[in-house]
């Protein structure tokens, strides 16, 4: 059996007004430092995203996490936020802020596979 690793996480959310505090979880990112894992995992369920914010403009959503999926991959389309090594990364992509997308508070937990332990949150969280 493979040794536990500390892992974190925080669920991404569609925030459409602020100042509603309404939100609609569509991913997760999970970091775990010993393996250099770092990834995301997004569902955009459009018709359920309309049918609690009608006035959401969904092709700009997209275009969002498309720049969170390029920062998290650390790739040269996610400027030079994606080109930090992955703890900066992920704290960068955890920060509080106040726009359409944020992400929850970071949580912990422990898994011998990184990339299972996101599937599993991904399932839970936001399907």
């Amino acid at each position: 059996m493979q040794e536990k690793q500390l892992f974190e996480y925080a669920v991404i959310r569609v925030v459409p007004r602020v100042d509603r505090e309404e939100f609609l979880n569509v991913g997760v990112i999970l970091y775990c430092s010993r393996p250099r894992f770092l990834a995301l995992k997004y569902t955009l369920d459009k018709d359920r995203l309309l049918s609690m914010f009608p006035a959401l403009d969904v092709e700009e959503l997209e275009a969002h996490l498309r720049a969170f999926d390029e920062i998290t991959r650390g790739t040269a389309a996610g400027g030079p936020i994606g080109q930090l090594d992955p703890a900066g990364r992920f704290r960068w992509l955890t920060a509080t802020r106040s726009t359409i997308l944020q992400t929850s508070k970071v949580h912990p937990g422990f898994c011998s596979e990184p990339a299972a332990a996101l599937e599993r949150l991904h399932r839970e969280l936001v399907l």
